[in-house]
């Protein structure tokens, strides 16, 4: 619909004798020739017929975008700059049995889908939608709080640039920063000033936080889920560019962390298990918001880097 926009405005200002702005007509065959590629990426995504393989790709809000475009503009986390937490560091998990399916939000102690629009803050949010649901968890109200306060305050992280979830909880960790509701301080997808305030300012903040690696533990990681709340976790996030439904399975192929988000629950009750995943690109993502990544097999890296809270 962009495109036959484009396209009718272009007839028009030629059949009226207007001059066309050749940077609006340059900004117009790029977007043209990123959505060509697009068509073509979803056709080979699409073309592989393996057992059990639901995950479908199409056009959606980043089919305008060339892969280096979304990447710059959408993958913004990065691999851990400090330390895992050694073994003894660890917050114990306790042996529990898993359900064959599990999802916080039946509990309703999950936030609505949020937007990261054009800012690399992936990382904030997947650890501010943690620290939400750990909240509401405990009884308290489920609240929106701020993302802009982690990415203008998080002095070791680069804001809309990208970041470390893992920096962030160090970060909230040692100096004991309280969160503010996102109503008083809101998100407006660029880096700002951090604004200070009083200690005695209600807020949100952290006990502790724990980090683990479940690479070869998927059910371990289940048991986490469970005992703990929502994951943050990061991700190879190329291929999801293009992502519309089903059960990613395959097509993570960048090698390398990218990209953080929140896991909410799992389900074992198909053929295929999968994990529950809450992305930060808005409700027309995905599955109203969500992914869905197989369990087992470490798909997509998803259980390299996990991290829960605590409040």
């Amino acid at each position: 619909m962009k495109l036959r926009w484009a396209s009718l405005m272009l007839l028009c200002c030629c059949c009226l004798g207007l001059e066309v702005p050749w940077t609006w007509l340059r900004s117009h065959q790029r977007e043209a020739a990123a959505l060509r590629e697009s068509i073509n990426r979803h056709r080979y995504l699409n073309s592989f017929s393996y057992e059990n393989s639901t995950a479908f790709y199409g056009i959606n809000q980043f089919s305008y975008l060339f892969p280096e475009e979304f990447k710059a503009m959408y993958l913004g986390s990065k691999p851990a700059w400090s330390p895992r937490y050694p073994a003894a560091g660890q917050t114990l998990i306790p042996n529990v049995s898993l359900p064959l399916r599990f999802d916080w939000r039946d509990k309703h102690v999950v936030n609505q889908v949020r937007n990261q629009k054009m800012c690399g803050g992936c990382w904030a949010f997947s650890v501010v939608g943690a620290i939400e649901s750990a909240c509401a968890i405990q009884g308290k109200p489920l609240n929106f709080l701020s993302v802009q306060q982690v990415i203008d305050c998080s002095y070791n992280n680069y804001g809309c640039s990208g970041g470390s979830p893992l920096g962030a909880l160090s970060w909230l960790n040692e100096t004991q920063v309280k969160l503010v509701e996102d109503a008083e301080y809101p998100f407006k997808a660029e880096n700002g000033l951090c604004r200070y305030f009083s200690r005695s300012k209600f807020g949100v903040s952290i006990k502790d936080y724990s980090a683990y690696d479940f690479s070869d533990q998927e059910d371990e990681m289940a048991k986490a889920l469970l005992n703990f709340g929502p994951l943050v976790v990061i991700v190879d996030a190329v291929s999801w560019q293009d992502y519309l439904g089903g059960i990613i399975q395959h097509h993570c192929s960048s090698g390398e962390a990218n990209h953080a988000v929140l896991i909410t629950g799992f389900d074992k009750t198909g053929n295929t298990p999968y994990w529950i995943v809450r992305n930060s690109w808005g409700n027309s993502w995905g599955i109203d918001g969500y992914a869905h990544v197989k369990m087992g097999g470490n798909v997509c890296g998803i259980a390299d880097s996990v991290s829960v809270v605590f409040v």
